[in-house]
């Protein structure tokens, strides 16, 4: 199974950008549906953005907060996953990472933080 190791997290001020990566221990040209989620303090983890390959193109979708200021995108030929994230808000603090969807086995995740 593919695993996924997510970086670039870290504290922000709100307003701020952070470029999250997620690197994959093997080929992801295969994949289909990749997504980001994040699990903030106490509760549920969650999708946040997917990229969904058909025949050629990827399509995205996002969660309504992060419309507009979230952009996934994948590079198939480094194996690597991003998270672009503009304009944060103290709401975006948590854990994120990347997988499949559905997902298999979870990495450790990269912890953002949106604090003044």
């Amino acid at each position: 199974q593919v695993q996924f190791v997510e970086s670039g997290g870290g504290l922000v001020q709100p307003g701020g950008s952070l470029r999250l990566s997620c690197a994959a221990s093997g080929s992801i040209s295969s994949i289909y549906s990749l997504g980001w989620y994040r699990q903030a303090p106490g509760k549920q983890r969650v999708v946040v953005a997917t990229t969904v390959s058909i025949l050629g193109t990827d399509r995205t979708n996002y969660r309504d907060s992060a419309k507009g200021r979230f952009t996934i995108s994948r590079d198939n030929a480094k194996n690597t996953v991003y998270l672009q994230m503009n304009n944060l808000e103290p709401e975006d603090t948590a854990v994120y990472y990347c997988n499949k969807i559905p997902p298999g086995p979870w990495g450790r995740g990269t912890q953002v933080t949106v604090s003044s």
